[in-house]
């Protein structure tokens, strides 16, 4: 099956590391333009030098997500670069509190995490969207989380803005299908990774008094599949979503977590 993403113009936002660097090396492979987008641009400056090195065309952009005018800046910034937009990418977010009660968790807290998750996908959507309208082809995919199907003890803040960012999905979706614009959510689970090992099972090893790798096993036996979801499961689910393969699907969220969120 080809996915035909050749010559694609992709944003792709937290590229840097983690999931992030691991759909912009996907995305690179298939042959898509990028235009990597981020705060901390001296992370993302050795994720574009070894794309460009493997051939890949990219540029990096400088944008704090939760800003607007920075988003339109950047979105700007690319269709200069290479004379449209494609497909955005989502990838940008963060974890909020673990292990920390929702009657524990302070305002500020909820309100950063908000901020992150669903503000910032939301500006770079809002940017996006009217080039997407004018060419009449986009895809958006964001990548949210399967505590935002099924929330989980411990995560209120992070399940409520991948909730958020659900809502946002299907409201998008709603609207600009008529212009011939899929929007999707991937949904992955915990992903190995040093923010799973250091934060997620450190917090579960320190509050059961066991190994972070007997922690790592515990989350695994919850799953369907019996295994932990890594980088490239959520870098092919992310590929689907932005290739016409996907065609007929907006709307729509894909749970890559080994079967967590459907049992």
């Amino acid at each position: 099956m080809k996915l035909d993403l050749e010559g694609r113009i992709a944003m792709i936002t937290g590229p840097a590391k983690g999931m992030g660097a691991a759909i912009t090396k996907a995305f690179a492979a298939e042959g898509a333009k990028l235009a990597l987008i981020g705060r901390d641009i001296a992370a993302i400056d050795p994720v574009a030098a070894e794309v460009k090195a493997d051939g890949a065309e990219a540029i990096v952009v400088k944008c704090d997500l939760t800003d607007a005018k920075q988003c339109e800046a950047a979105a700007a910034r690319t269709k200069e670069a290479f004379g449209r937009i494609d497909i955005l990418v989502n990838v940008a977010g963060g974890s909020g509190p673990v292990g920390k009660p929702g009657v524990e968790t302070t305002p500020e807290e909820f309100d950063e995490i908000i901020k992150l998750n669903m503000n910032g996908c939301f500006h770079t959507m809002r940017a996006v969207l009217p080039a997407m309208i004018t060419q009449r082809y986009g895809k958006v995919v964001n990548v949210g989380g399967t505590f935002g199907m099924r929330g989980r003890a411990g995560r209120m803040a992070y399940s409520a803005s991948k909730w958020g960012l659900r809502g946002i999905t299907k409201s998008f979706a709603l609207e600009v299908g008529q212009y011939n614009i899929n929007v999707n959510n991937v949904a992955p689970g915990m992903v190995d990774g040093p923010r799973f090992r250091d934060k997620v099972c450190a917090d579960m090893a320190k509050r059961l008094g066991i190994t972070v790798e007997e922690a790592m096993e515990r989350h695994a036996s919850e799953y369907a599949l019996k295994r932990v979801t890594v980088d490239s499961d959520v870098a092919n689910a992310c590929l689907f979503f932005a290739s016409d393969v996907s065609r007929q699907i907006t709307g729509a969220d894909i749970p890559v977590d080994g079967g967590w969120a459907m049992l």
